[in-house]
């Protein structure tokens, strides 16, 4: 017999005698007091809803009078200026309007009418930015305005419009307060509209339940005795009424949870001991053996489910569960094979290798030996991407995953090496872990293979592509003990093959480690540097044509205590990456104009201050405001002060930092644009550029100072002169390189022939003796003079 037939035939006999005995309950229990019950719950819940209606008329009241004491209104009504009033004034009001809700999702709709019943402004908060005043609402503004009552509250719940509560109030245009019954024609209507969600979502639940309709009557409806009604005054002329229908049995059914739950008692007393001994007999027993199997699978005792045999229902469960189980363990094979596995090119993932991974560098540190990890990244992959698509982008990792896999899978067998870990670690990065040993050729020939595959470009479907690959070696134990230093190390040298020229591979050397400590140390000491201690400036001279020294550039140079001399060119960067600078760059800029007095003192109070700033800092506001503060600080002229941006960075100029520069040249310092031809510059850049000096890059006069080039850089210089910018050659070390500048129109010089970078006490030595020098050379050139005109003389004798 079917477990079905048998629950079936041991315990409907049960439970029909007991639903027999609660039926029995039911029908002769007292049924008019479960009426009156069901009619009294009705009556409280008709109650709760008249509650909530007259709370939401009293909101409706409350954001009226709320509108009415803002300044809002006054203004809008008051304004003459309508274009004014109906953009300005009409968004504040709107504001106020949104304000009072909690809820912003809640509709409430304000309206003023003139006296003629126009429109004089509406907002309501819905998803219609064209909503109108709805006919309802209007026809009540008529009738109230053919009235006497100067205020009113009307439930408007017409089945075609939205219900709402609408709270009307007449107001004097002039003193905004309620008008005289004579003044009513001249006075504003003012209509507050809101929908009273809880009231209809009350109304709602109700309907629902009860399956009627809540009716509205201006009078108290008529309430028959035989029949389940309820009625609720809303307003003094307004009540609401619901009648639930015969069919409903709310009534009954609420008898029979009540009866037949005694009942159920009854029944449960009767006959639980007979239905336990059943159950347990003919249904749980079975079951707990089938629970043993499975507690035991769960715990790691058994590996799989015995099937019982028994027949039924019991017998066909065990199989099933037994054949949920075998597909469950084949399923999570599935999903860890999956986990492990890259979705694109179907080799490991980054997780799968780490776990391999470190399971080998753990055994080689154990049990002694090698393993080598070649970190390979795919050169101008985003290239690739951008031109051809992703799919062509796709395609070519997968041929790369394929072929790297086949190259290195020939040199394991050949070599007889345990199997290597190949897995994409992401985008365009890819690794290969090799257990061998040291010495022995192996990777080397495996870094030699792989590049061998990017030769003349990268063949994938018969096309070739303009990749390559950098590949980064790093050897467990010789440099690194663990997964995580190996796969930095091997990351480092890596970049030292993109810095080499890409298309090659590097091994990971003790100078590589170095420059990492290097830069790592550079960090930390910028982090606790004082710059009062450690940093001093350093001035280099600008001279025009006559020699005269017009200006001088700040240049920062730093001593370390653990480091020693370090160049700007190599804490600079990392003090801008590191987001360090702020504090370097106020600091040369407070020194600088603290010094500059000095400057003036050497070479008059026209020499120019050149100081060079990060263009980090110009993202934000506050270092033009430093300038200024500074400026006022030590009592200069702003016309002395020019601040030196690169050439790279004023090309990317956006709004924002364009901004930050025109407020700093309104104040009155001078910009000047640094290493001008250093990028790659348009000619429309140059006459966009918002700077008043442009200082030619050390290469551009290299290149262009000869007489092959004089047309050129005459050239650049008149464009510049044309933007009223004057120019500053830089990297004049050369009399000819002078010389060329001076002849292409160049306004200024600056370089090693003229001076190297000097601290103010040198400056100053420097300056006496070129003081001295133009002073000689002023002599010898009026003794020439003098010479000349007496020969002359004689010869006219």
């Amino acid at each position: 017999m079917t477990l079905g037939k048998r629950a079936f035939f041991l315990i409907f006999p049960v439970v029909l005698a007991g639903y027999l005995l609660a039926a029995f309950s039911v029908y002769f229990a007292q049924g008019n007091s479960v009426f009156a019950l069901e009619r009294a719950r009705l009556s409280q819940q008709l109650d709760h809803l008249a509650a909530l209606f007259r709370n939401e008329v009293s909101q409706s009241r409350s954001f009226l009078y709320s509108i009415l004491e803002g300044n809002a209104v006054r203004l809008f009504v008051s304004e003459t200026d309508e274009t004014y009033r109906d953009n300005a004034l009409a968004l504040r009001l709107q504001q106020s309007i949104r304000s009072l809700s909690d809820d912003p999702k809640m509709f409430i709709s304000f309206a003023i009418l003139n006296p003629d019943m126009t429109p004089g402004y509406y907002f309501e908060n819905s998803e219609d930015p064209f909503a109108e005043i709805g006919e309802p609402q209007f026809a009540l503004a008529r009738r109230l305005t053919g009235g006497s009552q100067l205020r009113d509250w009307t439930y408007l719940h017409d089945q075609q419009t939205r219900p709402l509560i609408v709270y009307s109030e007449f107001i004097d245009p002039v003193t905004f307060s309620r008008p005289l019954p004579s003044a009513k024609k001249n006075a504003l209507l003012v209509q507050v509209a809101i929908e009273p969600t809880q009231f209809l979502g009350m109304q709602r639940i109700l309907q629902k339940e009860y399956g009627a309709a809540i009716d509205f009557d201006a009078a108290p409806p008529p309430q028959p005795s035989d029949e389940l009604s309820a009625s609720v005054r809303l307003a003094p002329s307004l009540f609401a009424m619901l009648a639930v229908p015969p069919s409903h049995k709310s009534g009954n059914k609420a008898q029979l949870r009540l009866l037949l739950g005694l009942g159920a008692l009854a029944m449960s007393l009767i006959s639980v001991g007979l239905m336990i001994i059943l159950i347990r007999r003919f249904i749980t027993n079975p079951i707990s053996v089938l629970d043993r199997q499975v507690t035991a699978v769960m715990s790691g005792e058994n590996d799989g489910i015995r099937e019982s045999g028994a027949a039924g229902e019991i017998g066909r469960l065990t199989g099933n569960i037994k054949q949920l189980h075998d597909q469950s363990q084949r399923a999570l094979k599935l999903v860890q094979h999956a986990s492990w596995t890259d979705t694109l090119t179907g080799i490991s993932n980054r997780g799968h290798f780490n776990t391999l991974a470190a399971d080998i560098v753990q055994q080689v540190r154990n049990e002694g030996g090698h393993c080598s990890l070649l970190f390979i990244d795919i050169d101008n992959f985003k290239f690739v991407n951008d031109k051809y698509g992703h799919e062509v982008g796709d395609d070519l990792l997968k041929t790369l995953a394929l072929r790297i896999e086949t190259a290195v899978g020939e040199i394991v067998t050949r070599r007889a090496l345990p199997p290597v870990i190949f897995a994409r670690l992401s985008g365009d990065e890819f690794a290969v872990l090799v257990q061998s040993a040291s010495g022995d050729g192996t990777i080397r020939e495996m870094c030699a293979i792989i590049l061998s595959l990017f030769a003349n470009g990268f063949e994938v479907r018969g096309k070739d592509y303009p990749v390559t690959a950098s590949i980064g070696v790093a050897i467990c134990p010789t440099d690194a003990t663990n997964l995580a230093e190996l796969i930095s190390n091997a990351d480092a040298a890596m970049y030292q093959a993109k810095t080499n020229g890409k298309n090659r591979s590097s091994r990971f050397s003790r100078a590589l480690q170095d420059k990492r400590d290097r830069i790592r140390h550079i960090q930390e000491e910028l982090r606790l540097v004082d710059p009062d201690e450690q940093f001093h400036l350093v001035y280099m001279p600008i001279v025009d044509a006559g020699g005269k020294v017009t200006g001088c550039e700040a240049l920062l140079r730093w001593v370390s205590p653990t480091l020693g001399n370090v160049t700007p060119d190599e804490f600079v960067p990392i003090a801008e990456s590191s987001g360090l600078f702020t504090k370097i760059d106020w600091w040369v800029i407070n020194r600088a104009m603290s010094e500059h007095h000095r400057l003036k003192q050497l070479f008059g109070q026209d020499t120019v201050l050149a100081i060079n700033i990060s263009s980090a800092e110009l993202h934000s506001k506050s270092i033009s405001d430093y300038f200024c503060a500074c400026l006022d600080r030590h009592g200069l002229d702003p016309r002395t002060i020019e601040i030196e941006l690169t050439e790279t960075f004023a090309v990317k100029l956006g709004d924002q930092l364009h901004r930050n520069i025109e407020a700093l040249r309104e104040r009155g310092f001078r910009i000047s644009i640094d290493d001008f031809g250093a990028g790659y510059t348009s000619v429309q850049q140059i006459i966009e550029y918002t700077a008043d000096t442009i200082k030619l890059d050390r290469a551009l006069v290299e290149n262009l100072a000869n007489k092959e080039s004089l047309p050129a850089l005459k050239a650049m210089i008149a464009l510049c002169h044309a933007q009223n910018m004057s120019v500053i050659g830089e990297g004049v070390d050369t009399h000819e390189k002078l010389a060329m500048l001076t002849a292409a129109g160049c306004d200024q010089y600056q370089g090693y022939l003229i001076s190297k970078p000097l601290i103010l006490s040198d400056l100053s030595i420097w300056a006496l003796k070129r003081t001295a020098e133009i002073a000689g050379r002023d002599g010898d050139r009026v003794l020439v003079k003098d010479r000349r005109r007496r020969a002359g003389s004689s010869s006219l004798l």
